[in-house]
């Protein structure tokens, strides 16, 4: 999914999911004085999230991990199965690889740490409604760590899911796992943002993935952003400092 807001609202209609409710009022007080987002409701655990987001479907959800009754990667798991799932940011103070990983697969596209700006909350939250991944720059550049020099047969796996792909799609696909967002991928493809965001969401629903971050993942995976046998980068990755921008993605 690429993501968009609900027919006829021109605001990012947000959830806020946290166990300590000092951290949900602050929360809920940077975004609402933030044009364009408005926090629609707030959740103490993952059960309430779940039962609030049925009822306001928000854009985006900020959810905590570590809470009472049902976790947040749980909830996550079980926003992405409703029928318009909302665009999940996990928000933490814990930045272990297990939480990251499993935040991903479950269908987060975006993953912060509590002591991030107010500045990257907004962003996280705008760049999630888009479809755009939003990662703490930390765990962006781990991702990328890991997934640099994976291990043969994972890769194999990965290189095997993408070969009914065309040529296009891999090109798509190259530019998601460079971390270009959808109006990046349009301008380096010749096309239109409405015209990537209907490959990247074919895209997705080809490789049977949730997001764009997984997608990322799969192209890092594969060795898609390797360099091609004439020596050149098959797609350019993104430089040391777009990597520290609040806005970049694996």
């Amino acid at each position: 999914m690429t993501g968009s807001l609900r027919p006829g609202t021109d605001r990012i209609r947000t959830l806020v999911v946290d166990d300590e409710w000092m951290v949900r009022s602050m929360l809920h007080t940077t975004l609402d004085a933030v044009p364009g987002i408005e926090v629609v409701a707030e959740a103490a655990d993952g059960a309430e999230a779940v039962g609030l987001a049925r009822r306001h479907r928000p854009d985006v959800v900020l959810m905590d991990i570590r809470m009472p009754r049902m976790d947040g990667l749980v909830a996550t798991e079980e926003l992405a199965r409703l029928d318009q799932p909302p665009h999940v940011v996990v928000l933490t103070t814990f930045d272990l690889d297990e939480y990251v990983h499993a935040a991903l697969r479950n269908g987060a596209v975006g993953f912060l740490l509590k002591d991030a700006s107010a500045e990257e909350m907004i962003s996280a939250v705008r760049s999630a409604a888009r479809g755009d991944a939003m990662l703490s720059p930390r765990v962006t550049r781990r991702l990328l760590d890991k997934f640099a020099n994976p291990e043969p047969q994972p890769q194999r796996d990965a290189r095997a899911r993408l070969e009914a792909l065309t040529d296009k799609e891999r090109e798509i696909l190259a530019a998601v796992g460079s971390g270009l967002s959808n109006l990046e991928i349009a301008a380096t493809l010749y096309m239109s943002e409405a015209t990537a965001k209907t490959h990247i969401s074919r895209l997705l629903a080809r490789l049977h993935l949730t997001n764009r971050v997984q997608a990322a993942i799969l192209a890092h995976q594969a060795g898609l952003l390797d360099c091609s046998p004439a020596g050149q980068p098959a797609h350019p990755t993104p430089s040391p400092a777009a990597m520290a921008s609040p806005r970049c993605c694996p």
